[in-house]
């Protein structure tokens, strides 16, 4: 499946009022979800399947040093629980300007308008400008430039006030 049959879909259950479409093709999975209003399709994930060969053993070893760290990132949440998050839409490499030679879009302590591009994820070799859902003042970026992101990962805290 190539990137103009994807944008296609994506148009057509946009248009279609479903909330939710799930295609497997042979080794290629796509699942599509709409908002509410049924505007703005989003991406959940396009995924290769490929055989496991992670040994049975690793997962055992990470989840008790997950455990730990649970309660320190308690407080925390406390903390950015003012902040409005803004989050990857989609799967890519983050970028924070809009080439090498320019400035950055945002820093920390930049204000912010609704629709002011944040930065720029790229994705199947297309840059896809990020926006502000909210105005507001930029409180901290999570993300480093030209970082890998996923879906739905937090790229910027908001104070909204």
């Amino acid at each position: 499946m190539d990137l103009k049959e994807i944008q296609n879909l994506i148009k057509f259950v946009s248009n279609s009022g479903v909330a939710e479409v799930k295609l497997e093709m042979n080794d290629v999975k796509i699942t599509i979800r709409t908002t509410l209003e049924g505007h703005t399709p989003e991406i959940t994930y396009v995924q290769q399947a490929m055989p496991a060969q992670l040994p049975q053993t690793a997962a055992p070893a990470t989840a008790p040093a997950a455990a730990p760290s649970a309660p320190a990132a308690a407080p925390a949440a406390d903390d950015t629980s003012k902040y409005v998050t803004i989050k990857s839409p989609i799967i890519g490499t983050f970028y924070r300007k809009p080439s090498p030679d320019k400035p950055m879009f945002v820093e920390v302590g930049s204000s912010i308008s609704k629709g002011d591009v944040l930065c720029v994820i790229e994705a199947m070799k297309l840059f896809n400008e990020i926006e502000s859902e909210v105005s507001g003042k930029i409180v901290k970026i999570l993300v480093d430039d030209m970082s890998p992101v996923e879906f739905d990962q937090p790229l910027f805290l908001v104070d909204p006030s």
